[in-house]
């Protein structure tokens, strides 16, 4: 059976999300209580998957999961999904909402949440901690250093806690991406609507350095969902990119694009490529299509004499 560790405890939007995974169907679902651990669990073979959340629209990247992909033995993204993002105030029995003082959560949590914690709770302040269902499962022992949690709806009924608010988070449109994970080697096929993730390492900081970058992905109309510098934690103003872009290593386009910036950069990290959560096909302009880039190489070796 597969198993597949994700960012938990019990309760999470993790868990929410690889529910919404054909993936997971009939996998053994192990909960982690990190990142790290759930990354590290992968990469030991403890797990033959691992779920953890790349992206939130309000909040940007997890910047823990992006500089995990970026170091160590190297794993690929083999699919993703978006869920929406709720968040429920709960405390165990006996506590109301005139008697709580501290919350724990999540700091993207407490983000999203934070106009109506300070228009409803302003006497309350909030610890940040792992996970929004940690916060929860917390609460559920004795000692918890907190009153209440912000966590998914579901941590609820798991935990045995009564809910004080629903649908708290101060913006309604919240959505969070979450990558499955598996051991480099996986790819799977090409759907024509398809996503590769990329981490790309600098030779050396010169002006131009990014421009040269993106050119390898313009010139050959690969267009890109996502970028953003990140510390490689090496010096002071040395970052490495990553980036999300339209396609398949399996198009031409795609191809010689991360060939042209294995050539300039001083190392490229391929994440892998896999079908798209929303099934959107990328719009492929007239020149940079499988059958342009055939045509051209065939050019190009007629004239070299080549056949």
């Amino acid at each position: 059976m597969t198993s597949i560790i994700f960012l938990g405890p019990r309760g999470s939007f993790s868990e929410a999300a690889l529910h919404e995974l054909q993936d997971s169907q009939g996998a053994d679902l192990v909960p982690g209580g990190s990142v790290a651990q759930a990354l590290a669990a992968l990469r030991r073979g403890d797990a033959d998957r691992a779920l953890v959340p790349i992206e939130n629209s309000i909040e940007g990247s997890v910047a823990t999961t992006l500089d995990g992909l970026s170091v160590g033995e190297p794993l690929v993204i083999v699919a993703e999904q978006v869920i929406p993002v709720s968040f429920t105030l709960m405390a165990p029995a006996g506590i109301g909402m005139g008697e709580i003082r501290t919350i724990g959560t999540h700091p993207h949590a407490s983000a999203q949440c934070s106009d109506w914690v300070r228009t409803n709770l302003p006497q309350a302040s909030v610890i940040p901690l792992t996970s929004t269902s940690a916060a929860a499962a917390a609460l559920a022992e004795a000692g918890a250093g907190f009153e209440a949690a912000i966590a998914p709806r579901i941590a609820a009924d798991i935990y045995g806690l009564n809910i004080l608010a629903d649908d708290i988070g101060d913006n309604h449109e919240a959505w969070t991406r979450f990558v499955l994970l598996a051991r480099a080697g996986y790819l799977p096929a090409p759907s024509g609507a398809d996503k590769t993730t990329l981490t790309l390492f600098m030779r050396a900081d010169h002006p131009g350095a990014l421009m040269e970058i993106l050119t390898e992905f313009s010139v050959r109309g690969v267009n890109l969902t996502r970028i953003e510098s990140r510390p490689t934690r090496k010096a002071l103003g040395d970052y490495f990119f990553s980036l999300d872009c339209e396609g398949h290593v399996s198009d031409a386009r795609v191809g010689e694009a991360l060939a042209g910036l294995h050539r300039i950069c001083a190392d490229v990290r391929f994440l892998g490529s896999y079908p798209r959560h929303d099934g959107r096909q990328p719009l492929v302009r007239e020149g940079v299509t499988d059958v342009d880039f055939r045509d051209a190489e065939q050019w190009l070796r007629s004239i070299r004499g080549d056949g």
